[in-house]
């Protein structure tokens, strides 16, 4: 059986594993756990308690024709974010250990492996034109430098985004910039 009937709050829920529910506020605070009472299903049901919320605003209002009676009210519930678990509750993940000083040789009939972009020369891989560094910018360090490049530098390197279309947010950066030389 994949799903547990559980009691929360004296209310039943039909819970999976992973599931997050939103319930009436607990008195259990935030971050600790809890096993709730299971009505159906054979595992363990462990619940955590992610957050404390308000629920959304219920509106009431009340009228009376031909008397020029109103009253408007509000309401808002107090509710909890939970996460269900069911079985053995999982451990936290550990860290893990930073990898060793040197990585193990491939063999040597293993095909060499091309190397990543940030590994092949920052200078190597922008064309002709561009400004120094380029290819080791981020979208948000070129978004910052376009405005006070020239205009040779800004068409070398919208050139160089359009042919590789892997940072949209750099070739936004780098019209705007354009478009802005241009006016002037």
């Amino acid at each position: 059986m994949d799903y547990a009937v559980i009691r929360v709050g004296n209310k039943q829920h039909r819970v999976r594993d992973g599931e997050t529910l939103v319930v009436d506020r607990l008195s259990t605070a935030a971050g600790e756990t809890f096993t709730p009472d299971v009505l159906l299903g054979g595992p363990k049901v462990t619940v955590t308690v992610v957050a404390h919320e308000r629920g959304p605003k219920i509106r009431i209002g009340k009228y009376k024709r031909r008397t020029g009676y109103k009253r408007h009210n509000g309401h808002r519930s107090a509710v909890s974010r939970i996460q269900v678990t069911l079985g053995t509750p999982k451990p936290a993940a550990a860290k893990k250990a930073p990898p060793a000083a040197e990585p193990a040789s491939p063999p040597a009939d293993a095909a060499p492996e091309a190397p990543a972009p940030e590994e092949a020369g920052a200078e190597a891989a922008a064309p002709e034109g561009t400004p120094p560094g380029y290819a080791g910018l981020t979208v948000a360090a070129i978004s910052e430098a376009a405005p006070t490049w020239s205009r040779p530098e800004l068409e070398a390197a919208l050139d160089y985004e359009e042919q590789h279309a892997q940072r949209k947010g750099a070739l936004a950066a780098i019209e705007a910039a354009l478009a802005d030389k241009g006016e002037k």
